[in-house]
């Protein structure tokens, strides 16, 4: 049967986003579960795996926030690969709260090194072991060249990079940028103690549509906060 049109026009898109780093999962790979509407900001509405993301962190608080949100992410990718690779500055991250988030402090290595340039070629170098889940790497900033660097390695070895970026305002080749804050949550079973709440907002995605949401990690998984449309009150008639 002949190719349609739409056929081929589909299989070209097929074909560049693979030529950019995006491939089609097979049968027997990992996704990553309950990311929900967020999927839909991605091209084939997958999370973009084997590909290097940014998060932009300004503060401690967005570090964390981070953090946190990465490591809901690291769940599913671990739950098959194994291993992933943490590489920072100082140790920032306290092992045993990973529980929490379903990944296990055994299968996290921790590197600390007190240079920059250490650190990125380290993050380079760990980026190019297909035996690793995912490397996440903590950088002040990062040049479009360096990042360049980054996303080569993982089209060639399919291991997921996260890098968290203290100040950088700069144009790299990640395939997406993040921004992720705490926002409040609600009460959990114990008074004063909520789930962990986050404001999601992804500014750049490649072939992608940028959006942002409101997630919550509750019992292992992602939860989605339902948008709240304000209400506009009734406007009242003058009497007189």
């Amino acid at each position: 049967m002949p190719a349609t049109k739409a056929d081929i026009i589909l299989q070209l898109k097929k074909d560049i986003l693979a030529l950019q780093g995006f491939k089609t999962l097979a049968n027997n790979e990992q996704s990553v579960a309950g990311l929900g509407p967020i999927n839909e900001a991605f091209p084939n509405s997958v999370f973009p795996l084997g590909a290097v993301h940014e998060f932009i962190c300004e503060k401690t608080e967005d570090v964390s926030a981070s953090t946190g949100f990465i490591t809901g992410i690291l769940s599913s990718l671990m739950e098959k690969a194994g291993v992933s690779v943490w590489i920072s500055s100082s140790p920032v991250i306290f092992p045993p709260s990973l529980k929490a988030f379903g990944v296990s402090p055994d299968k996290m290595i921790f590197i600390h090194l007190p240079k920059e340039n250490d650190i990125l070629w380290t993050i380079e170098e760990a980026l190019k072991c297909e035996g690793l889940a995912a490397v996440i790497g903590e950088l002040p900033k990062i040049s479009f060249t360096e990042s360049r660097r980054l996303q080569l390695a993982v089209e060639r070895s399919r291991v997921t990079g996260f890098i968290l970026c203290h100040h950088n305002r700069n144009t790299t080749a990640c395939v997406t940028r993040w921004k992720i804050s705490h926002c409040p949550s609600l009460e959990a079973d114990m008074p004063g103690v909520g789930f962990p709440r986050w404001n999601v907002e992804l500014s750049k995605v490649r072939n992608g549509k940028p959006g942002s949401w409101q997630v919550e990690w509750v019992a292992g998984r992602f939860r989605h906060m339902p948008v709240i449309t304000p209400v506009l009150g009734a406007q009242h008639k003058k009497t007189g």
